[in-house]
């Protein structure tokens, strides 16, 4: 078969052409609107005030109405466009009147944040059955009305969207007291990967993010002790505790074009202690 060369480079040429506008939006979220679940503290927090602070415009919402309020203010008095809906994400009438009310204000749904969990630090044997239920509840439960409340109905959307479901480490490693926390975390990476392969035609994107251990309230049992402290920072390549800044950079790096062609995915933000066993290092010299 002969081919045409000059056709070929043509061809080749008119591929590999760089699209300058295309560059200069890769990173750009001004104008995109987010519903951040969560809000109110924490990792969701940052990542409510990040988005807004870089553009974009944020439903900020969560059970809890004083720290909701502290994150809209700070979004507001730095000149960016918030508002706050109090919902209860396992609740799925609020999770409805959220969809509602964040179209009202906004029109439109971009990205999607599941960002709440909690953990019961306790062996099975220690666990209560209301226990288990809570953390099922929120950590399983509540993302999945979401992914059916507000997520199926982001396939409507012109240019799609995101959506970003906060996991752990916890979903491929554990320790003593982690059974239900963990198995909750595992189970979302997959319920991510379901729908993302079921709304994908639609252009919404669906990943997980599996952070190890980072500097928030949920971790304050550990913080208050310092043997438990110090051997945390220690599993990590950087000899550190995660900061929110860590995750928040991720989490917006996936509202962006720039990761329009990941989906489905778990990406860890863990400072290596995935990847590596964290028991020795060995003398190599």
């Amino acid at each position: 078969m002969l081919i045409d060369l000059n056709l070929f480079f043509i061809f080749y040429h008119k591929v590999m052409e760089i699209d300058i506008e295309k560059l200069r939006n890769l990173f750009n979220i001004k104008n995109k609107v987010a519903i951040v679940t969560g809000a109110a503290s924490g990792i969701g927090k940052g990542i409510a005030c990040a988005f807004a602070l870089n553009g974009g415009k944020v439903m900020a919402t969560d059970i809890n109405k004083k720290g909701l309020i502290e994150t809209v203010d700070i979004i507001r008095k730095n000149g960016h466009d918030a508002s706050m809906f109090v919902a209860d994400i396992t609740n799925v009438d609020d999770v409805k009147n959220l969809y509602i009310k964040t179209v009202e204000i906004y029109g439109n749904i971009d990205v999607l944040y599941i960002v709440p969990g909690i953990n019961f630090r306790k062996t099975v044997d220690k666990y209560s059955y209301e226990e288990f239920e809570k953390v099922i509840n929120v950590n399983l439960k509540g993302p999945f009305i979401l992914l059916k409340e507000i997520g199926t109905k982001m396939a409507n959307n012109k240019n799609g969207g995101s959506i970003v479901i906060m996991s752990s480490i916890r979903s491929v490693v554990v320790e003593p007291g982690q059974s239900v926390y963990a198995a909750t975390k595992a189970a979302i990476v997959q319920l991510a990967r379901a729908f993302a392969s079921e709304v994908g035609k639609y252009s919404v994107r669906v990943n997980a993010i599996a952070p190890s251990y980072i500097d928030t309230p949920l971790v304050n049992q550990v913080k208050s002790n310092p043997e438990w402290y110090r051997a945390i920072a220690e599993k990590t390549i950087f000899k550190r505790w995660g900061t929110i800044y860590d995750v928040i950079g991720v989490a917006i790096f996936l509202a962006t074009e720039a990761s329009r062609f990941i989906t489905g995915s778990v990406i860890f933000v863990d400072g290596g202690w995935t990847a590596i066993d964290g028991r020795f290092d060995p003398p190599l010299e």
